[in-house]
């Protein structure tokens, strides 16, 4: 971050939000001449501040509306049984995101499904079945009140 200076910072901002944007329309809203931005694009990327562009997709209109949080404990602390969990996770296709935590979970996973049965489903197919897990919680979303990608920079 100590690198960024005040326009590759206005460069990072506008390509949170619109990744899509054209070189020529990203220089004139940045105010610098096509050649530097894209100069400055590539920098930022090959030095991994833009890890990669994807397109984000709406879950209900891929008929994924249900947003479930699950806590998980596991039996114990071991590397061996961390590293299991871990691989193990990775591999489950509904899983958004999966966080080691500190304090009462071990980990937070961030799951869509389609609805309560899909999440049945999933639980029944793949979660019931992850190595050394002592206790799960799940807890259904009612409402997304904010969600971005964006960070502040």
């Amino acid at each position: 971050m100590l690198d960024l200076d005040a326009t590759d910072r206005r460069i990072l901002t506008v390509l949170q939000k619109e990744g899509r944007v054209t070189n020529a329309e990203l220089s004139e809203r940045i105010n610098l001449s096509p050649s530097a931005c894209h100069r400055r694009v590539q920098r930022l990327e090959e030095e991994g501040y833009i890890a990669g562009y994807v397109a984000l997709l709406d879950a209900r209109r891929m008929g994924r509306p249900t947003t479930v949080f699950v806590e998980i404990t596991l039996q114990g602390q071991a590397d061996d049984l961390l590293d299991r969990f871990e691989r193990e996770v990775a591999r489950v296709p509904d899983i958004l995101e999966c966080h080691l935590m500190a304090g009462s979970a071990d980990y937070l996973l961030k799951i869509i499904a389609q609805d309560t049965e899909d999440f049945a489903r999933i639980h029944r197919q793949y979660l019931s079945r992850l190595p050394g897990v002592a206790q799960m919680q799940s807890s259904f979303a009612l409402r997304t009140v904010v969600k971005t990608t964006a960070m502040a920079v």
